[in-house]
Parts: structure tokens; sequence; C-alpha cells
């Protein structure tokens, strides 16, 4: 965690980002009517698609500030959409939050005017990715890892290894895998094939899948190069990815808790794993916007995210952690055994998201996010 620190204060202090800034609302007013938020499928939800699963519309009926809500499908999306403007709010995670306090477009959040900010998991409550010099850039929302998703069918017991996404091989049912798999559409994902490197190539001496010199990174681009033989498709709406399983033939792939969770409820033959190279995650933060144009109702909504009500339901749904303890015992939907079973308990084996810099802890020289982004574009070409 200290090099996490050490790392991630470079990237704002090379950016000329001071943490001294005060937080800009000092007391919430009454609500504007409305606030606009980026989130992730599914993290917003008004039990549109089940209606057990609506934190949404107590909240409007509470504030009077109907909830907006922008569908991003990755953390580069969602930093241009911030950019651009015309958001209240973000729910960021580690590869884009310190770029967007970097990039001056989210605010520092005064904690003071969040009753319930004591009750922020303390893991969480500091972490780096949105504090700055003790100036927090937001409010814990959830976390968890980045699942193997499996076809059961296929797979008649869970795999063992990320292999099954990066090397061709017979799988159990006598087929290959290549055209069945897929991989994540964002550079990110250079660093899942980096920490399949840590386990299979420990020669090439990576500590930190997000800090790779240009040997390390060359040995990631050559196994995501040859990945890109074996993808039928690079996912990266949830929604596709989820017909895909159903109904395109695609056995394997990265995924989220979310994916593997609706596919289930259908009854669908599917599993997650961690497999035993361990797995990259994600810790997303409720960040506001600097120019926000609501930012009462927005400082409302970050209050009401940290109910144990909200966390619980949103854990339950899907299948990440709540940034709340106390969301873990007596929600119906999570029950008092879903924390256990997505992964409460395993926060220290997760490599979460952050964004790669020039300057990092684990090496000193390391390849740059803007490079990570060139060259996966370029992988995905074929390139």
């Amino acid at each position: 965690m200290k090099s996490f620190l050490k790392s991630c204060t470079a990237l704002v202090l090379a950016l000329g980002v001071s943490g001294q800034a005060m937080a800009q609302i000092k007391e919430i007013g009454a609500g504007e009517g409305q606030v606009n938020i980026i989130a992730w499928a599914g993290y917003i939800e008004r039990g549109e698609t089940d209606k057990n699963y609506d934190w949404v519309t107590e909240f409007e009926k509470a504030t009077g500030c109907k909830v907006n809500v922008k569908t991003a499908a990755t953390s580069d999306e969602m930093v241009a959409l911030m950019n651009e403007g015309g958001f209240d709010l973000v729910t960021a995670s580690g590869d884009a939050s310190l770029r967007l306090i970097a990039g001056k477009r989210v605010q520092p959040v005064n904690v003071e005017l969040i009753k319930s900010w004591s009750t922020v998991d303390e893991r969480l409550k500091d972490a780096p990715w949105f504090t700055v010099d003790g100036v927090h850039y937001g409010v814990p929302y959830q976390w968890g890892p980045n699942v193997l998703m499996y076809n059961t069918k296929v797979f008649k017991e869970a795999p063992k290894s990320w292999s099954v996404v990066f090397e061709e091989t017979t799988l159990a049912d006598g087929k290959s895998n290549k055209g069945r798999v897929q991989a994540y559409d964002g550079p990110i994902h250079v660093a899942d094939a980096a920490n399949y490197l840590m386990s299979h190539k420990p020669e090439l001496g990576i500590k930190d899948p997000y800090e790779l010199n240009e040997d390390q990174y060359k040995a990631a681009l050559e196994l995501l190069r040859q990945q890109r033989t074996l993808v039928g498709r690079y996912w990266h709406d949830a929604f596709i990815q989820i017909d895909d399983f159903k109904n395109e033939g695609v056995v394997a792939s990265g995924s989220w808790p979310f994916q593997v969770n609706l596919l289930g409820a259908e009854k669908q033959p599917v599993a997650s794993v961690i497999p035993e190279e361990g797995a990259t995650g994600w810790a997303d933060t409720t960040m506001m916007h600097v120019d926000a144009a609501n930012p009462n109702c927005a400082y409302m909504w970050m209050e009401h995210s940290l109910s144990p009500k909200v966390q619980g339901d949103l854990a339950a749904w899907f299948g990440s952690n709540p940034a709340v303890p106390a969301a873990c015992k007596g929600n119906a939907l999570l029950t008092d055994e879903g924390c256990k079973t997505n992964g409460f308990e395993d926060f220290e084996k997760i490599k979460f998201w952050k964004t790669p810099v020039a300057k990092c802890a684990s090496q000193g020289e390391c390849v740059p996010y803007y490079r990570w982004v060139s060259d996966y574009i370029g992988v995905i070409g074929g390139r």
C-alpha cells in the first residue's frame, strides 16, 4: 500500500495538482431538482430490471432530486465524459480517479458534510486512489475482483489458471478455445497480462502489474498479441457479454461478478473463479465534478450511497463488496454470508486498478498509461 501511495502521489505531483485545495461546499442547501451521474452498468438501479433492486426511487421522493444516469463501459470513457462536462458525479475506478484529480476535473469532498463517513471501511477511508495529501476527492462506493467467468458445461471443474484465455488449448469438450474466449476492451487489460506473467515468467521480475519497465511491457504486449488470435470479441458492454455467453458460444472470459450474477439468475450454465495467479480488481469512488451544477443533490446522493441498505442491495446485485462493513449483516438480498461469498476478506489479494505512471515506486522508470492506450488499440487492431 505504501508503494501504491508513492506512485499515486507521483502522478499528481507530476501534473501539478495541489492536494491542499479546500472543499468547495461548506454546507448542504436545498436540492437543485436533479443530479447527473456517470456510472458503471448495474451500479444505479431503480427497479426496472428487477423490482427488488431499487435505491433510486426513495431517494428521489425524499430529496426531490431526480437521478439521471449515463452508463459508461470503460474508465477512459468516464474520463472523457467528465472532461466534456455536464455531469455532477462519477463512479470512478482506480485507473481513472487520479487522472480526474490531476486533470482538475473533480473537486475535494467535504467529508464533514457526509454524516455516514464514519461508517466507511477503514481499508478504504484514506485510500490513495482518491486521497491526496489528506484531502478526499470522493466517497468510496464498492469494490471487487475481475473474475474468470466460464461455462460449466464446457468446464466440469473450475479453471485453475488464466491460461484458458491467454494460450490456445483444447478444452474438456475436445474443442480448441480459439474464437470462444473474450478479453476486456480497455488498456488496463495490459495489467491482466502482466499479472499472468508474474506467475508464468518470474524471470521478468514484475513486482506490480501496473508498473512495467520496457522489457516487462514488451512481454505483456506479446502475450496480448497471442491472445488476439484466440479472442472472438473484445467486450466492454456487460450486457453484450451476457448475450455472447448465452447465444454466441463464448465459454470463458475475464468479467465482473455483475454478469455472473445476471446469467446465474437466468439459470445459465456459468460460474466464476479467481484463478491461481490471482486477479486485478477495482475499488470505485463517487467523485464530484469541479463544475457540478447540482452540488447539493450530489452531496445528498453521496450520503444516500453510504447507507447500509443501499450498500448491501448493490453488493447483492453486482456481486461486489460494500464500502460500509455494516452492510454485510442484516440485508435480506445480500444475506449474512454475501460478503464472504463476494470476497470481502480477500481485499489484500486483489491488485486494484491504478493509472500507470512514468515514475513508479517499484523500479523507478515505467511505461506510462498513454502508451498502454495507443499500444492496446494496436493489439486489438492486429498490430
